[in-house]
C-alpha cells in the first residue's frame, strides 16, 4: 500500500471526491471556498470553477457538460461550460442555520443529499431525493450533520451518516422507486475519541470504506459491520473517500487545511491536498451521473 498526494491545493474543506468513468477525471470540492476542482488520475490538467457560495456535493449531470451541486443555498446546476450558475431548488430556505451538504447519485441515476446546521448542533436538517423529472422527496428529517450517502453493488441497502449521531445508518433501499425504509445502526463510532462518520464509499466486495474526520482514518468495515482495515492518514482532518482510476483501484482521499469547528486538531504541510492510496487490492463500484 502506498499513499501520495496527488494535488497539494490546500483546500480549506475538500470533500466528496467523484471519479467519472468516461472522462477518466478525478472531481472534487472545496466546500468553505465554493469551488469545483478537476484533474487527471495523477492530479494533471486542474480546472477549477467557482460557485459563489459554500458547496455540500456535486454529480455530474447525464451529459457532463453540467453539474448538479448541492450548495448553500440550494440545488443548483453549474453549466461546466461558461460556469453560469442557476437554482433549481432550495429545499431548505427557511432555514437560515442550515446548509446543504453531502450527496450521492444511486444506480438508477437520482441525487441524494442532505442539509446540516451549519454550526453542528441542532438537528434542524433533513436527507432528500431529487429526481431526473424533477421531483423532490424529503426522506428523513431530525439530522444534525449530513454524510456518507452510499450504496451496496446492487443497489438494494443504502447507508447514511448523520456525523455527531454517532452512528452510520443501513435502510432497504428499492431501486424501482428509489424509497429507503427500516433503518437500523449498521456501525456505531465513538465520537468521544477525536473521530467522526464523514464522507464514505463502497467497493466492488460489498465493504465500506469510511473517512474519519479528526481522527486521521480510513476504516473498511465488512457488510457485516465489522471493521475488516484500518488505514492511518499522514494528517488528522480526512473528510471523504472515493475508487477511482482506470482500474478502479486507487482510493482518493479528500481533506480540510482549516477545521471549522473550535478545538479541531492543526495539521501540518500535507493539510487540504488530496491523497491517492494505490496497492489496496480492492476495486470499487463506477459512480453513476445524475439522469437529468
Amino acid at each position: 500500500m502506498q499513499i501520495d498526494i496527488v494535488a497539494d491545493l490546500k483546500t480549506t474543506l475538500g470533500e466528496g471526491p467523484l471519479w467519472d468513468v468516461d472522462q477518466q477525471r478525478i472531481y472534487w470540492i472545496d466546500s468553505f471556498d465554493g469551488r469545483i476542482f478537476r484533474a487527471t488520475e495523477y492530479g494533471g490538467e486542474i480546472r477549477a470553477w467557482e460557485v459563489g457560495q459554500k458547496i455540500g456535493s456535486m454529480a455530474l449531470r447525464a451529459d457532463g457538460t453540467h453539474a448538479l451541486a448541492a450548495l448553500q443555498n440550494g440545488l443548483h446546476d453549474v453549466d461546466l461550460g461558461d460556469g453560469t450558475v442557476t437554482l433549481i431548488v432550495d429545499p431548505e430556505s427557511d432555514k437560515p442555520g442550515n446548509r446543504l451538504n453531502d450527496g450521492k447519485v444511486d444506480r438508477q441515476g437520482r441525487f441524494y443529499f442532505g442539509g446540516m446546521d451549519t454550526s453542528e448542533k441542532s438537528a434542524s436538517a433533513g436527507l432528500y431525493r431529487y429526481d431526473p423529472d424533477g421531483r423532490l422527496t424529503c426522506l428523513q428529517t431530525g439530522i444534525v450533520c449530513s454524510n456518507g450517502p452510499c450504496w451496496n453493488p446492487d443497489g438494494t441497502i443504502f447507508y447514511f451518516a448523520d456525523t455527531w449521531a454517532g452512528e452510520v445508518w443501513a435502510y432497504d433501499h428499492n431501486p424501482t422507486t428509489g424509497e429507503i425504509s427500516n433503518r437500523r445502526t449498521f456501525i456505531t463510532v465513538d465520537t468521544s475519541s477525536g473521530g467522526a462518520a464523514d464522507g464514505a464509499t463502497v467497493d466492488a466486495e460489498g465493504c465500506i470504506w469510511q473517512a474519519l474526520v479528526y481522527g486521521g482514518k480510513i476504516i473498511r468495515y465488512t457488510p457485516a459491520g465489522e471493521i475488516d482495515r484500518i488505514i492511518d492518514m499522514p494528517l488528522k482532518n480526512v473528510t471523504s473517500v472515493m475508487f477511482g482510476g482506470p482500474n478502479l483501484d486507487v482510493l482518493y482521499v479528500t481533506s480540510m487545511a482549516n477545521p471549522p469547528l473550535p478545538g479541531s486538531p492543526r495539521d501540518g504541510q500535507c493539510r487540504g491536498a488530496l491523497f491517492a492510496i494505490t496497492g489496496l487490492g480492492v476495486k470499487g463500484v463506477p459512480e453513476h451521473r445524475f439522469a437529468g
